[in-house]
Protein backbone atom coordinates (compact mmCIF):
# COMPACT_ATOMS: atom_id res chain seq x y z
CA UNK A 1 0.00 0.00 0.00
CA UNK A 2 1.46 3.34 -1.04
CA UNK A 3 1.95 5.97 1.66
CA UNK A 4 -0.09 9.19 1.51
CA UNK A 5 1.84 12.32 0.52
CA UNK A 6 1.01 14.06 3.81
CA UNK A 7 2.46 11.10 5.71
CA UNK A 8 5.62 11.14 3.53
CA UNK A 9 6.07 14.84 4.37
CA UNK A 10 5.60 14.13 8.07
CA UNK A 11 8.16 11.32 7.83
CA UNK A 12 10.56 13.73 6.09
CA UNK A 13 10.21 16.24 8.97
CA UNK A 14 10.88 13.44 11.46
CA UNK A 15 14.03 12.40 9.55
CA UNK A 16 15.24 16.01 9.48
CA UNK A 17 14.96 16.41 13.27
CA UNK A 18 18.44 17.08 14.58
CA UNK A 19 19.79 17.26 11.02
CA UNK A 20 18.49 20.65 9.88
CA UNK A 21 21.94 22.22 10.39
CA UNK A 22 23.78 19.76 8.14
CA UNK A 23 20.90 19.81 5.62
CA UNK A 24 20.89 23.62 5.35
CA UNK A 25 24.70 23.83 5.35
CA UNK A 26 24.97 21.28 2.55
CA UNK A 27 22.29 23.06 0.54
CA UNK A 28 24.19 26.36 0.92
CA UNK A 29 27.40 24.74 -0.38
CA UNK A 30 25.46 23.19 -3.29
CA UNK A 31 23.84 26.54 -4.16
CA UNK A 32 27.15 28.43 -3.90
CA UNK A 33 28.72 26.05 -6.43
CA UNK A 34 25.77 26.36 -8.82
CA UNK A 35 25.53 30.17 -8.54
CA UNK A 36 29.31 30.67 -8.78
CA UNK A 37 29.39 28.74 -12.04
CA UNK A 38 26.60 30.86 -13.51
CA UNK A 39 28.58 34.04 -12.78
CA UNK A 40 31.76 32.91 -14.57
CA UNK A 41 31.49 33.96 -18.23
CA UNK A 42 31.87 31.40 -21.07
CA UNK A 43 33.50 28.62 -19.01
CA UNK A 44 30.91 28.67 -16.20
CA UNK A 45 27.93 27.36 -18.19
CA UNK A 46 30.08 24.62 -19.77
CA UNK A 47 31.39 23.45 -16.38
CA UNK A 48 27.86 23.71 -15.01
CA UNK A 49 26.60 21.40 -17.77
CA UNK A 50 29.34 18.88 -16.91
CA UNK A 51 28.80 18.82 -13.15
CA UNK A 52 24.99 19.10 -12.84
CA UNK A 53 24.51 15.31 -13.20
CA UNK A 54 27.14 14.31 -10.63
CA UNK A 55 25.89 16.96 -8.18
CA UNK A 56 22.30 15.75 -8.67
CA UNK A 57 23.36 12.20 -7.78
CA UNK A 58 25.27 13.56 -4.78
CA UNK A 59 22.21 15.47 -3.62
CA UNK A 60 20.13 12.30 -4.02
CA UNK A 61 22.69 10.31 -1.96
CA UNK A 62 22.63 13.01 0.73
CA UNK A 63 18.81 13.21 0.78
CA UNK A 64 18.42 9.43 0.90
CA UNK A 65 20.87 9.18 3.82
CA UNK A 66 18.79 11.69 5.82
CA UNK A 67 15.55 9.99 4.75
CA UNK A 68 16.86 6.58 5.81
CA UNK A 69 18.28 7.94 9.10
CA UNK A 70 21.82 7.00 8.07
CA UNK A 71 25.08 8.83 8.72
CA UNK A 72 24.94 12.12 6.81
CA UNK A 73 27.94 14.17 5.64
CA UNK A 74 28.36 17.22 3.44
CA UNK A 75 30.89 15.33 1.27
CA UNK A 76 28.07 13.09 0.02
CA UNK A 77 27.03 15.77 -2.48
CA UNK A 78 30.32 15.11 -4.31
CA UNK A 79 29.94 11.30 -4.45
CA UNK A 80 28.25 11.53 -7.84
CA UNK A 81 31.67 12.34 -9.30
CA UNK A 82 32.74 8.75 -8.50
CA UNK A 83 30.44 7.74 -11.37
CA UNK A 84 31.01 10.83 -13.53
CA UNK A 85 30.34 9.32 -16.98
CA UNK A 86 27.02 7.76 -16.02
CA UNK A 87 25.93 10.89 -14.13
CA UNK A 88 26.75 13.14 -17.07
CA UNK A 89 25.12 10.74 -19.54
CA UNK A 90 21.93 10.50 -17.47
CA UNK A 91 21.67 14.28 -17.19
CA UNK A 92 22.27 14.91 -20.90
CA UNK A 93 19.83 12.16 -21.96
CA UNK A 94 17.15 13.47 -19.61
CA UNK A 95 17.56 17.02 -20.93
CA UNK A 96 17.44 15.77 -24.52
CA UNK A 97 14.33 13.63 -23.97
CA UNK A 98 12.51 16.40 -22.08
CA UNK A 99 13.31 18.94 -24.82
CA UNK A 100 12.06 16.51 -27.48
CA UNK A 101 8.81 15.99 -25.54
CA UNK A 102 8.51 19.77 -25.05
CA UNK A 103 8.59 20.18 -28.83
CA UNK A 104 5.23 18.40 -28.91
CA UNK A 105 3.74 20.65 -26.22
CA UNK A 106 4.47 21.81 -22.67
CA UNK A 107 2.31 19.14 -21.00
CA UNK A 108 4.12 16.14 -22.56
CA UNK A 109 7.40 17.75 -21.48
CA UNK A 110 6.18 18.06 -17.89
CA UNK A 111 4.96 14.45 -17.91
CA UNK A 112 8.34 13.32 -19.28
CA UNK A 113 10.26 15.23 -16.59
CA UNK A 114 8.08 13.60 -13.91
CA UNK A 115 8.65 10.17 -15.52
CA UNK A 116 12.43 10.65 -15.31
CA UNK A 117 12.37 12.21 -11.80
CA UNK A 118 13.60 9.08 -9.99
CA UNK A 119 16.68 8.65 -12.24
CA UNK A 120 19.22 10.23 -9.88
CA UNK A 121 17.83 8.35 -6.86
CA UNK A 122 18.17 5.11 -8.81
CA UNK A 123 21.79 6.00 -9.69
CA UNK A 124 22.42 6.94 -6.06
CA UNK A 125 21.24 3.48 -4.99
CA UNK A 126 22.95 1.49 -7.77
CA UNK A 127 26.19 2.79 -9.30
CA UNK A 128 26.44 -0.23 -11.61
CA UNK A 129 23.35 0.67 -13.67
CA UNK A 130 23.77 2.54 -16.97
CA UNK A 131 22.33 6.01 -17.57
CA UNK A 132 19.75 4.75 -20.07
CA UNK A 133 18.72 1.85 -17.83
CA UNK A 134 18.26 4.24 -14.90
CA UNK A 135 16.02 6.47 -17.04
CA UNK A 136 14.00 3.44 -18.21
CA UNK A 137 13.71 2.17 -14.62
CA UNK A 138 12.54 5.61 -13.46
CA UNK A 139 9.92 5.68 -16.20
CA UNK A 140 8.68 2.23 -15.17
CA UNK A 141 8.71 3.11 -11.44
CA UNK A 142 6.71 6.29 -12.04
CA UNK A 143 4.06 4.44 -14.08
CA UNK A 144 0.89 5.02 -12.08
CA UNK A 145 2.60 7.43 -9.66
CA UNK A 146 3.05 10.54 -11.83
CA UNK A 147 -0.07 12.26 -10.51
CA UNK A 148 0.87 11.44 -6.91
CA UNK A 149 4.34 12.93 -7.49
CA UNK A 150 2.81 16.05 -9.09
CA UNK A 151 0.47 16.48 -6.10
CA UNK A 152 3.39 16.09 -3.70
CA UNK A 153 5.20 18.89 -5.52
CA UNK A 154 2.06 21.07 -5.37
CA UNK A 155 1.96 20.69 -1.58
CA UNK A 156 5.14 22.77 -1.41
CA UNK A 157 3.78 25.61 -3.57
CA UNK A 158 2.21 27.50 -0.65
CA UNK A 159 5.40 27.10 1.36
CA UNK A 160 7.38 28.50 -1.58
CA UNK A 161 5.15 31.59 -1.66
CA UNK A 162 5.76 32.09 2.07
CA UNK A 163 9.51 31.72 1.47
CA UNK A 164 9.37 34.55 -1.06
CA UNK A 165 7.91 36.77 1.69
CA UNK A 166 11.03 36.03 3.79
CA UNK A 167 13.18 37.43 0.94
CA UNK A 168 14.09 33.86 0.03
CA UNK A 169 15.64 32.94 3.38
CA UNK A 170 12.87 30.40 4.03
CA UNK A 171 14.05 28.38 1.03
CA UNK A 172 17.05 27.27 3.13
CA UNK A 173 14.58 25.20 5.16
CA UNK A 174 12.13 24.42 2.38
CA UNK A 175 14.64 22.93 -0.08
CA UNK A 176 15.96 20.21 2.30
CA UNK A 177 12.34 19.48 3.27
CA UNK A 178 11.43 18.99 -0.40
CA UNK A 179 14.54 16.88 -1.11
CA UNK A 180 13.95 14.53 1.83
CA UNK A 181 10.23 14.28 1.01
CA UNK A 182 11.12 13.27 -2.55
CA UNK A 183 13.59 10.70 -1.17
CA UNK A 184 10.76 9.31 0.98
CA UNK A 185 8.57 9.19 -2.14
CA UNK A 186 11.28 7.25 -4.00
CA UNK A 187 11.71 4.69 -1.21
CA UNK A 188 7.93 4.33 -0.94
CA UNK A 189 7.29 3.58 -4.62
CA UNK A 190 10.40 1.40 -4.77
CA UNK A 191 8.95 -0.70 -1.94
CA UNK A 192 5.41 -0.62 -3.36
CA UNK A 193 5.57 -1.07 -7.17
CA UNK A 194 2.27 -1.16 -9.04
CA UNK A 195 1.33 -4.55 -10.44
CA UNK A 196 1.74 -4.67 -14.23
Amino acid sequence: MKTENGVLMQMARESLKGKWGIAIGTLVVYLLIVVALQIIPVVGPIVSLLITGPLAIGLAIFSLSISRNQDTKLEQIFQGFNNFGTALGAYLLMVLFIILWMLLLIIPGIIASISYSMTFYILADDNSISAMDAIKKSKKMMDGYKWKYFCLGLRFFGWALLCILTLGIGFLWLMPYIQVSMAKFYDDIKANPLES
